[in-house]
């Protein structure tokens, strides 16, 4: 989500839409490593229900691989003039759209050196298939 504005009803809008998109409640549990930032512990933050935020260390950015992306979006938006938010929105939206389909730049940018080689969770593991004979 892309918004004008951060606030704690500006968080709680974007951990609703996010709880619903990845099916968050009672029997999916998921974890959010947030950074210290003001909007993210406001008194008026709402966490959905399955939805459990995690704060980062201060001065931290090495344990959020998503900091080293802001370069990248940033390039698309530097040094322009734009007619109004929406247009902004639209450029910035474009390059995320851009960056998803490049998967490489994006993990050449946030595969820290201490990850494990295979950082999918163990559940997703897949028992290698044996040929039936």
């Amino acid at each position: 989500m892309i918004t004008s504005t951060v606030s704690g009803a500006g968080i709680s809008a974007v951990l609703a839409h996010f709880a619903e998109q990845v099916g968050a409640g009672p029997d999916r549990q998921i974890v959010v490593v947030v950074d210290g930032a003001g909007w993210h512990s406001a008194g008026d933050v709402v966490i959905p229900p399955g939805i459990h935020l995690v704060f980062q260390p201060a001065y931290s950015p090495q344990v959020q691989p998503s900091e080293r992306l802001w370069p990248l979006i940033r390039e698309s938006i530097a040094n322009r003039d734009f007619v109004d938010l929406d247009e902004h929105r639209e450029v910035t939206a474009r390059r995320c759209r851009e960056l998803s389909d490049q998967p490489e730049v994006v993990r050449a940018r946030t595969l820290m050196h201490w990850w494990p080689p295979d950082h999918r969770p163990r559940a997703s593991r897949a028992a290698p298939q044996r040929a039936a004979s």
